[in-house]
């Protein structure tokens, strides 16, 4: 605490909100690196929102009094990452095989995502008889750990030690692309294909496998960050579908992949970032209440900052570009090999 403003906390509750910006972040950075332009975030961190929530129910149904919180959960993660690396693999098919304009098809992708999503939580609803919602033993197991007596160090323990697993699967995620971008002969492919295909193609790299793979990992990592925000968000709504529940965080994420430079080290930092402007209103609003209360602001206003700052970042970002931290070459621009 420091005049009354609860920094641990802040910090903790700022990397709560990270969490799903980081997963949609890293499996756009992922997609783009390939040359493919997905704005359909959003939709694909819908899709695997809906899904977690309808494995679990689907499990719990089945599995009666002898239902086990471990395996709802997994079953969660799991159905959830299918989903969003089906709605990469929607976008593949469409824009490397059928060569659509990736921007519109992205968008597409986005309201498609949205509306099966609402379409699947509807009926959900309707077969639960009101709100769906899974089982206290399936949201326990997204709550938060204790990792023996290293989550009751002071400070320490809170910020590093007590946060749900999926936090913790954001960050070896982040690792995992780190090394495969810059230690690995595929990951050094990937980034090839996204720079020049035409040039990839004619060393023998398999262009449309590393674009159909990149974009279909990378849709899937996407729903992770959809599977976090329906089943691991703190509150009494864990759990509990609601429409259009990802709230724009998936244009946060596009914004993020610019911020990060498609560098997935810098998208935890951004993320972070961006997870403590969402988290700011929990804090500084009822501290400004208590210290200066004429100069207290509107929540309106807090929930506003992030997109505001994805305004901002693109600007930023062009001010100070540079051609290490550049886009892919090749994104956006569909690959044809008659005219290598």
């Amino acid at each position: 605490m420091l005049g009354g403003f609860d920094f641990v906390n802040f910090i903790f509750m700022a990397v709560i909100a990270a969490t799903p910006l980081l997963f949609a972040t890293l499996g756009e950075i992922l997609t783009q690196k390939s040359g493919s332009l997905n704005l359909g975030v959003e939709g694909m961190m819908s899709m695997g929102a809906a899904a977690a929530i309808a494995a679990s129910y689907f499990y719990e149904s089945a599995a009666g009094a002898g239902l086990s919180g471990f395996v709802s959960a997994s079953l969660a993660v799991l159905i959830g990452f299918l989903a969003g690396a089906l709605g990469g693999l929607i976008y593949s098919v469409l824009t490397v095989t059928f060569r659509a304009n990736q921007n519109v098809t992205g968008l597409a992708l986005t309201i498609f995502g949205i509306g099966a999503a609402n379409l699947v939580g509807e009926l959900l609803g309707i077969r639960a008889g009101g709100r769906t919602t899974v089982d206290d033993a399936t949201k326990t197991m997204f709550s938060g750990i204790n990792i023996s007596t290293l989550s009751d160090i002071p400070v320490i323990g809170r910020i590093f030690f007590s946060y749900n697993f999926m936090v913790y699967l954001a960050i070896i995620t982040a690792v995992i692309l780190i090394i495969l971008f810059n230690k690995t002969r595929t990951g050094l492919n990937l980034r090839s294909v996204g720079e020049s295909p035409a040039t990839a193609d004619a060393v023998g790299i398999n262009v449309t496998k590393y674009k159909y793979i990149a974009a279909s990992v990378g849709g899937g990592i996407c729903g992770l960050g959809g599977v976090y925000i329906s089943m691991a968000t703190i509150g009494g709504f864990a759990g509990t579908w609601d429409n259009n529940i990802i709230a724009g965080r998936g244009w946060i994420a596009v914004a993020l992949v610019i911020f990060a430079a498609w560098r997935p080290a810098r998208a935890m930092i951004g993320a972070l970032l961006f997870g403590g402007l969402s988290a700011l209103w929990l804090y500084l609003g009822p501290w400004l209440q208590n210290h200066l209360p004429n100069a207290s602001i509107p929540q309106q206003v807090y929930n506003v900052l992030p997109f505001a700052a994805t305004i901002l970042v693109p600007i930023i970002t062009s001010i100070r570009q540079s051609k290490d931290h550049s886009q892919p070459k090749s994104c956006g621009t569909n690959y044809f090999r008659e005219e290598r």
